[in-house]
C-alpha cells in the first residue's frame, strides 16, 4: 500500500457546547442476537439487533465492501439519505441509529463516546463484517475516532466530517454557549433549539425543505436521551492518541462550519496518513447541504484507498 501524503490540504465541524460532569461508560456485556430481515429492492431493512444491553436499529443497502455511516447528535439513519443511494451502487452501506437516537433503544444514561464506540464495534462484529470504511459526522466523527483508536482492526479507513478529537470546554465563551443551549432545551424544549439550529445550518432560500425536515426530525428526539448524548461529548479527548491511527483518514470540513479550518489543519497534521478537504459554501451539515460535492470527494478517497491496498 502506498503511503498517503501527510496533512494534504485541498481546500470541510461541530457545535461544541459543554455540559459539566463526568460520565461512566456502561460496560454491560450481552451477546448480540440476530433478527430476521426484509429484502426491499436492494435495501435490506433490519428492524433491530441486540447489542450488549440494548437493541440498535440499522439498515443495509447494496453489496461490496462495507461502508458504515455514523450520524450526528439528535439525528438518525435519515442523516444519510443523500448518500445511501449513491454509495450502495458500489458498497454495502450500513447505517444505524446510535444509542439514544432514532429507533434504537434509549436506556437511562449516562452515555459516553466510549460507550457509543463499544456499541458500534459490537454492531460491526455482529454483522460479521471483517473490516469497514467508517464515515462519521459531528458526534459520529468522535465515535469514529474512538473506534479507530480502540478497535483499529475493524476500520479499513476513516472519513471524519465536521468533527473534532477534543471537544473539551476550556474558554468562558464555550461555557456560556453550553449553558445557553442547555437552558433553551430545558425551558423551551428540543423544537426551539432545532428551529434556531436549522436557520444556521441551512440559511439559503433553497434550503426551506431541509430546514423543515431538520426541525421535524429533531423534535422526535427523547429529551433525556438527547441531553445524555450531549453530555457524552464533553470530558472526552483522543488528541494525544491521533498518531496511533494508521489507516488512511479523510477529514472533510465546511468552510463555514462552527469550528475554524485551522483547527482541522492542526489535528490532521497529527495523523500520519491524513488529508483535509474543504468544501466551500457549506456549513456543519455539509453532506446534506452539498451532497453531490460531498459524495464525489468521498468516493475519490475510497477508490484511491482501495487501489492502494
Amino acid at each position: 500500500m502506498l503511503p498517503f501524503q501527510k496533512s494534504k490540504i485541498i481546500t470541510i465541524s461541530c457545535i461544541d457546547l459543554s455540559i459539566f460532569g463526568f460520565l461512566l461508560p456502561n460496560l454491560l456485556l450481552c451477546n448480540a442476537t440476530y433478527v430476521s430481515h426484509i429484502l426491499i429492492s436492494n435495501v435490506i431493512a433490519m428492524p433491530k439487533i441486540r447489542i450488549r444491553d440494548i437493541h440498535l436499529y440499522y439498515e443495509i443497502a447494496g453489496q461490496g465492501q462495507s461502508l458504515l455511516f455514523i450520524h450526528g447528535l439528535g439525528s438518525s439513519v435519515h442523516d444519510w439519505e443523500a448518500q445511501v443511494p449513491f454509495f450502495s451502487k458500489q458498497y454495502q452501506v450500513v447505517t444505524f441509529d446510535v444509542r439514544g437516537h432514532g429507533k434504537s433503544d434509549k436506556p437511562t444514561g449516562p452515555y459516553s463516546i466510549q460507550l457509543f464506540a463499544l456499541d458500534t464495534a459490537e454492531l460491526i462484529k455482529s454483522l460479521r463484517i471483517d473490516k469497514t470504511h467508517v464515515i462519521g459526522i459531528s458526534i459520529g466523527g468522535m465515535i469514529a475516532f474512538e473506534l479507530a483508536i480502540k478497535a483499529p482492526d475493524l476500520v479499513r479507513n476513516l472519513v471524519i466530517v465536521n468533527s473534532r478529537p477534543d471537544p473539551m470546554v476550556r474558554t468562558l465563551k464555550e461555557r456560556f454557549k453550553a449553558f445557553q443551549r442547555l437552558l433553551i432545551i430545558h425551558l423551551l424544549g428540543i423544537r426551539k433549539i432545532a428551529q434556531i439550529q436549522s436557520k444556521r445550518l441551512f440559511p439559503d432560500r433553497q434550503h426551506k425543505e431541509l430546514r423543515r425536515l431538520f426541525v421535524e426530525r429533531r423534535t422526535e428526539n427523547d429529551k433525556q436521551a438527547y441531553l445524555d448524548s450531549l453530555r457524552a461529548i464533553y470530558n472526552w479527548s483522543v488528541t494525544a492518541h491521533l498518531g496511533a491511527i494508521r489507516c488512511p483518514v479523510l477529514v472533510i470540513a465546511g468552510d463555514k462550519d462552527y469550528r475554524p479550518i485551522s483547527e482541522k489543519e492542526a489535528y490532521v497534521a497529527k495523523m500520519p496518513r491524513a488529508e483535509l478537504v474543504v468544501i466551500t459554501n457549506s456549513r456543519h451539515a455539509t453532506h446534506m447541504e452539498r451532497p453531490d460535492q460531498f459524495n464525489q470527494v468521498v468516493i475519490r478517497f475510497l477508490s484511491r484507498s482501495d487501489t492502494n491496498e
